[in-house]
């Protein structure tokens, strides 16, 4: 076993894995609109201004650079899908691995915006700090899986 893995809060790095799951999602489902969006600003010419005042020199490398830019955003675009694409590939079978009530606890309180412990207790009809504890093994169980035994 590595000596690094020791030191790593495997706790909070679940935790926070859980809280990016919303946003690797949406970027698996939007890159390729992104992407197409990038082409279709570069190929698209911009329309003149017409004013009384002098323009000066334009840039004669401008429609270059325009391109330029594009293929280095369209390359951030793909890399940033591929690292969405290798959490998913990590953190989804963790998470399909939980139970129902274990996805429903870190639901509410990961990924609701109010985080309402209450809901949870409604939910199952149990007192607030029962329902911490169940939320505290659930990440737990969530950290076992993504990490090991520690």
């Amino acid at each position: 076993m590595n000596i690094i893995w020791q030191y790593l809060d495997k706790r909070s790095a679940a935790v926070n894995a859980l809280k990016d799951y919303s946003s690797m999602a949406y970027i698996l489902a939007h890159t390729d609109e992104e992407i197409t969006q990038v082409h279709e600003d570069t190929t698209t010419l911009g329309s003149p201004a017409f004013t009384n005042m002098p323009g000066g020199s334009p840039n004669p490398q401008s429609g270059e650079m325009r391109i330029i830019t594009a293929i280095d955003e369209i390359d951030v675009l793909r890399e940033r899908y591929r690292q969405a694409k290798e959490y998913m590939e990590w953190f989804q079978p963790a998470w399909d691995s939980l139970s129902e009530d274990e996805r429903y606890v870190l639901e509410q309180f990961y990924w609701q915006e109010d985080q309402n412990i209450y809901t949870i207790c409604e939910h199952f009809g149990i007192e607030r700090s029962s329902a911490y504890n169940k939320k505290n093994r659930a990440v737990q169980h969530l950290t076992l899986l993504l990490y090991g035994k520690a």
